[in-house]
């Protein structure tokens, strides 16, 4: 191993480098794994823990081009993982309602996370990758290891169900509005 200052430079570099990517990247990322868990905390973990691995391989990843698309990768696996150790507990958190320290959201969001909530862990990590980070159906299939058929089929069946539950939940929104209204 070299200590000499060439090295002590290169690895301030690195720091320096990774520092950034984090501090541009990981925002968006925890707003992403958290579209598709719906838990924040659990996003934050999964991201976290992204972010610790991308930094033991950084000067690999670095090599390869851009590391986002790894650590979305890894961020992703990790939140499904969480979510076949937690179902029930999710399954009791949304039985009994959000704790009280939650701050209020809009009834559109609401709906939008449950439905999210419904569909297959599948589904669900395809859309938020497709619509919400506008990531085109190729790079979903390389980051989620499906074909490109597969993520589009996907999509379709996320979209009609997630079509039909928004669609159900504004049409009893409308109706609870008209009787209290």
């Amino acid at each position: 191993m070299r200590t000499g200052p060439e090295d002590a430079s290169g690895g301030a570099d690195r720091a320096a480098e990774f520092d950034a990517f984090y501090a541009a990247t990981a925002k968006r990322l925890v707003a992403t794994i958290y579209a598709m868990t719906g838990d924040l905390a659990e996003a934050e973990d999964a991201v976290q823990e992204a972010y610790v691995r991308a930094w033991q391989r950084w000067e690999r990843l670095t090599r390869e081009g851009d590391p986002l698309p790894w650590v979305r990768t890894v961020a992703s696996r990790l939140a499904i993982s969480t979510w076949r150790r937690t179902r029930n507990r999710l399954r009791a958190q949304l039985r009994h309602g959000a704790a009280a320290d939650v701050p209020e959201l809009s009834a559109d969001r609401v709906a939008l996370v449950e439905a999210l909530r419904e569909l297959a862990p599948q589904q669900r990590q395809v859309v938020v990758l497709h619509h919400l980070l506008d990531l085109p159906v190729e790079q979903v299939a390389r980051e989620t290891g499906a074909s490109n058929g597969a993520v589009r089929t996907r999509l379709s069946r996320a979209r009609k169900a997630l079509g039909e539950r928004l669609t159900d939940t504004t049409a009893f929104t409308a109706e609870g509005a008209a009787r209290h209204g």
